[in-house]
């Protein structure tokens, strides 16, 4: 029996890993482009080196929950990694030059692939032992903690210059890196059967897995237009920069509201099938309006969806491949599922996102909807097939 004690210590951990782990990424990611910029490279440069490091956190990520699963060392991997992506990314400071950047660059690309999905499957393991620990509260944190870095850099970069945002970047990536190794002993099962050292074979292979990947791929594609246009289609409709920033800031609260409190509570009444199929409605509706309207009222209202298209549908994912991924495969299902299924996804709609635009402005949210909407009959067939009459990891 877990005492509440533990439950406390063990959501201490989780939230020291999670808060440093996404500050990192706030601290840096935003940064990293005006870096290289900074460095002297070029536009063609800058998209050559992020489309590789794109390409190699594809190939990095399952590679790494694979073996992970296979030793049964997600924790200290994680810890290993971490540490060393912070070495890796304070590494940029001391080069220049396209092909240094690009070495350092790819490291650091390699280095960062599982950091998100292993503290994810680190995290859905407590969580499922834990009385008083939910996955949502420590994922909510790490967005919290995600734009306040960012903030906070951004006051940093304009008194001590660009390289403060790498320095502190890969300062918080290794305390992150700290506190995955000191997080309280928990299990997340080693491979103990020849079939299940498959990992990969044996994930891909799952029919659910499967469907999980496609939904989300094509609700989290759905975003591509918006990331990518969204600030330059508002200011043509002379809406400024201050607003704009205050719509992100909207999406990101409420991200951060489902996270801790509506997504919990819609999961304890949804199946995470239909969990998926709401946030998948929802975002047909938002990009729908989009293409509508591009009024204030009509953007303020829109960008609370975000709060489901994105933070219920990463819950309700997780969710349903906890339950239909064999538990000692976790790792290997979360890279998998993020790095390569919605790394791939969100680099092909945001390659179609440009012709879009150009084409259509803000009609090409018409395609995002499409898209979204695509997505709710997958996901009911998750809802009409409950993985509990099944065994878990054998659904063809």
């Amino acid at each position: 029996m877990i005492s509440a004690s533990d439950d406390r210590r063990i959501l201490a951990g989780h939230l020291a890993l999670f808060v440093a782990l996404y500050a990192g990424y706030g601290a840096l990611s935003p940064f990293l482009p005006l870096f290289l910029d900074r460095r002297g490279l070029s536009a063609q440069e800058i998209v050559w080196l992020l489309a590789m490091a794109t390409l190699v956190r594809m190939i990095a990520g399952p590679l790494a929950g694979r073996i992970a699963d296979g030793r049964g060392r997600v924790r200290p991997i994680l810890a290993g990694a971490a540490a060393l992506a912070g070495l890796a990314a304070i590494a940029h400071l001391a080069v220049s030059g396209f092909a240094a950047l690009l070495v350092v660059g790819l490291a650091y690309a390699m280095l960062t692939a599982p950091l998100a999905p292993f503290s994810d499957a680190l995290a859905l393991s407590a969580s499922e032992n834990g009385r008083r620990f939910a996955y949502g509260w420590v994922r909510g944190a790490g967005s919290a903690a995600f734009i306040l870095a960012t903030s906070l850099v951004g006051w940093l970069v304009a008194g001590f210059g660009i390289g403060a945002a790498i320095f502190v970047g890969g300062g918080l990536f290794a305390v992150a890196g700290l506190a995955a190794w000191v997080l309280p002993n928990g299990t997340v099962p080693s491979a103990e059967n020849p079939t299940q050292r498959r990992g990969v074979s044996v994930v891909l292979a799952n029919r659910r897995f499967r469907r999980v990947v496609l939904a989300a791929s094509l609700v989290m594609g759905a975003h591509a237009l918006h990331d990518a246009f969204a600030v330059i289609l508002w200011s043509r409709n002379g809406i400024s920069a201050g607003i704009a920033g205050l719509l992100w800031s909207e999406a990101v609260a409420a991200e951060i509201l489902v996270f801790l409190v509506a997504g919990p509570w819609i999961l304890a009444r949804l199946e995470p099938g239909r969990a998926i199929a709401l946030a998948a409605g929802a975002g047909a509706l938002r990009w729908g309006i989009a293409a509508e309207s591009v009024t204030l009222p009509a953007l303020v209202a829109i960008q609370c969806l975000h709060g489901l298209t994105f933070a219920l549908l990463h819950l309700a994912c997780l969710k349903e491949i906890a339950r239909c991924v064999p538990p000692d495969l976790t790792a290997t299902a979360l890279t998998l599922y993020g790095p390569l299924g919605l790394g791939l996804s969100s680099a092909v709609f945001t390659l179609a996102s440009g012709p879009l635009f150009a084409s259509f402005g803000a009609s090409g949210f018409w395609v995002m909807s499409a898209a979204s909407l695509a997505a709710v009959p997958l996901a009911m067939g998750l809802a009409r097939n409950d993985p509990s009459h099944s065994d878990a990891g054998v659904h063809r």
